[in-house]
């Protein structure tokens, strides 16, 4: 069984490594939604996967630090594209969540990832 949460954040970004005339080169924000998605087992007690409180509680450090911010600023975000938000979001999401199954970073309304982990050492 799988189950998700949704977040959204606001955050401004560039991307450094594009042309200068590529208009995600210049200065520009996104209204991102995430959803973290964990996999396993229902829990023969209470019924569900895990608690969507503690799947909150887990992605609260990572809302703090993304929100209302620039995301250039942050460690490992230094050419944050959807791509790299994701895998970052999943690196730092899965030690404390071990069902973690797959990350969603959506940019816009229509553009977006899904990063399940492929390339973790």
């Amino acid at each position: 069984m799988e189950i998700f949460k949704e977040f959204g954040f606001e955050s401004a970004h560039r991307l450094p490594n594009l042309p200068p005339e590529h208009k995600c080169a210049r200065l520009h924000g996104h209204s991102y939604r995430v959803q973290i998605h964990v996999q396993g087992p229902l829990h023969p007690t209470f019924g569900w996967v895990m608690d969507f409180a503690d799947l909150k509680a887990a992605f609260r450090p990572l809302f703090e630090q993304l929100d209302h911010n620039y995301l250039n600023d942050i460690e490992g975000l230094e050419n944050p594209t959807s791509e790299v938000l994701a895998r970052w979001i999943w690196t730092r999401l899965r030690p404390r969540l071990p069902l973690l199954s797959r990350v969603v970073v959506r940019e816009t309304c229509t553009s977006g990832c899904s990063y399940a982990g492929e390339d973790e050492a």
